[in-house]
């Protein structure tokens, strides 16, 4: 290859065409390719490798905890109607790019944020962007924003997130200013992208989050409007692993 056509690749950021080119030729000579047949082919490793680099760089910006995946998942411990409603949200995606929601809904260590964090990872992986976060995080960061008057800035920046994961709602403090942030989060975010909630409080128990009556079932209306809910009531994981560890 001409020291032309490797500055003209770098110029262009066609790096897949720099590493292919000579291969993708002596094939063409080969197979007799057309011109398009050639080109296409360049064309469809630089696109391989634009995905891969992308989905590398979405994994590492959304932040899901560590070591869990569904590889680590195990789905023959969970109930047989929760494995159903997984599975289902693993093999179609489709609720994610309608702007549909789950919620996880469960005592502590039942694996609520190991089934979220395994959904956004897979999500990631068939190209939608997804970003973890803990609801007291994100609250701190709409207050925050609030105060500098960049609310709406913020909120439109995280539409760039199809998918966004909040865990433990149920530790969101009670005050009028988080409730408000809160709020205005949800009902900016209704029906525009998805929210996968854990809460280890069941909606019965949401005036806890949001003091206001009205406040509470305007929340909980436009979270369960186009939503799968999952209700887990196993025995905790870690008290699981703890009898089996004690057995050794």
């Amino acid at each position: 290859m001409s020291d032309t056509l490797t500055l003209l690749f770098n110029q262009l950021k066609l790096p897949a065409f720099n590493q292919h080119y000579e291969n993708a030729q002596n094939l063409a000579l080969e197979k007799a390719w057309s011109y398009e047949q050639f080109l296409s082919h360049l064309c469809e490793h630089e696109v391989a490798r634009r995905f891969e680099v992308r989905i590398r760089n979405w994994t590492k910006e959304a932040k899901l905890p560590r070591g869990k995946s569904f590889a680590s998942l195990t789905m023959n411990e969970l109930p047989s109607t929760v494995q159903q409603q997984v599975l289902h949200l693993k093999d179609n995606t489709q609720w994610a790019l309608q702007a549909d929601n789950v919620l996880l809904i469960g005592p502590s260590g039942v694996g609520k944020s190991h089934i979220a964090s395994a959904l956004g990872l897979h999500l990631i992986e068939q190209g939608i962007r997804t970003k973890w976060m803990t609801a007291t995080a994100l609250v701190q960061l709409l207050q925050q924003a609030k105060k500098e008057l960049e609310l709406m800035t913020l909120m439109s920046r995280l539409d760039k997130y199809r998918v966004l994961i909040i865990d433990d709602m149920g530790y969101v403090k009670k005050t009028d200013s988080e409730t408000q942030v809160l709020f205005e989060f949800i009902a900016h975010r209704y029906e525009s992208g998805s929210l996968i909630i854990t809460s280890n409080q069941p909606f019965s128990h949401w005036d806890q989050i949001f003091p206001d009556a009205l406040m509470t079932v305007a929340a909980i209306d436009r979270i369960i409007h186009h939503a799968t809910i999952i209700e887990l009531d196993t025995e905790s994981y870690r008290k699981k692993y703890s009898k089996k560890s004690c057995k050794f």
